[in-house]
């Protein structure tokens, strides 16, 4: 699901393939993720990329850059840092400085897209994010930057690496944008997380995701479309599902796959390619890429591996 809006590509025209689209496109579909890899010789406008009436979340790896007027709240990017600025009505001034090699990630969300996302779970984000989305006034919001945590940038590193198939790419996505903007969107401390009913409730909302992800492994449901089953927002929804299980949603969707090509090849009926086709894989290498780290076992090698014990 990638759409490259006109105004997103002149945006980015000066840094040419610098710039790379992932996934969505925040004018048609609420949400875009991007990665950015380049270097200018003199300074770039950034600001002119971004939406109106959008929160935009930025992890910096590499150059500085800067977003804000100069004598009002701005942040500087650094090497290593993070956050997050809300554009209203009003273009929101950033530039990268010259000469720097500039490497970063970005996560952007329409303000509309984010409301219906956390209006069933509104009480459960940080106070300045939930004025950000939930206030009257489209207005400019610059946050304080902050370092990047391990787990960002563990997943950082993997976004250039999706699932081949496309239906598993939505929903790896959506995983991936939650797991970088959880320590900017959920506020630490929240009394009703921890009262028995939530506890109940949130398990049994992981369990019914369960449910539905085994129902059709070859034609898995986006986040989205598990979180209206569900019955709650698709972020709020992945948070619940990796406290409780242990794995994301992708990861676990994963583990049952290759558990079930395992069960089919045990059967004999089955060859590799059959057993990869009936669980939603069209590549072999990926299939069995996946099938080694999951099971331990080449797959052509499991159906003579009699001992091999799932850990379930």
């Amino acid at each position: 699901m990638i759409s490259q809006c006109a105004a997103e590509l002149n945006a980015w025209r000066e840094v040419k393939d610098g710039w790379r689209p992932l996934y969505g496109d925040v004018d048609q579909f609420g949400v875009a993720v991007e990665w950015h890899d380049f270097r200018t010789a003199r300074s770039f406008d950034w600001g002119k990329s971004f939406h109106p009436c959008s929160l935009e979340f930025c992890l910096n790896l590499e150059g500085h850059g800067q977003v804000g007027a100069v004598g009002k709240t701005s942040s500087d990017y650094t090497p290593g840092n993070c956050g997050y600025y809300a554009i209203g009505d009003e273009p929101l001034p950033a530039s990268r400085r010259a000469n720097d090699h500039h490497q970063f990630v970005t996560l952007e969300f329409s303000r509309n897209h984010l409301q219906k996302q956390f209006v069933q779970n509104e009480s459960d984000l940080e106070p300045e994010i939930r004025r950000v989305i939930f206030g009257d006034k489209d207005e400019n919001v610059v946050a304080p930057v902050r370092p990047m945590s391990i787990e960002q940038r563990r997943v950082v590193a993997t976004l250039a690496d999706p699932p081949v198939a496309k239906a598993a790419q939505i929903l790896w996505y959506q995983a991936k944008a939650l797991e970088l903007m959880a320590h900017f969107l959920f506020a630490p401390k929240n009394p009703e997380l921890f009262c028995m009913r939530q506890k109940r409730v949130a398990r049994e909302r992981v369990e019914r995701v369960k449910q539905v992800l085994a129902r059709d492994l070859a034609n898995p449901p986006t986040l989205e479309m598990i979180g209206q089953e569900v019955g709650c927002s698709p972020f709020y929804l992945s948070r619940i599902f990796s406290r409780e299980v242990g794995l994301t949603i992708p990861q676990y969707l994963r583990k049952l796959r290759m558990e079930r090509a395992a069960e089919l090849l045990r059967t004999g009926r089955y060859n590799v390619t059959e057993a990869a086709t009936e669980v939603g894989y069209s590549s072999l290498s990926h299939f069995s890429k996946a099938f080694c780290e999951t099971i331990g076992c080449c797959p052509v090698l499991y159906p003579a591996a009699k001992n091999v014990i799932l850990d379930r």
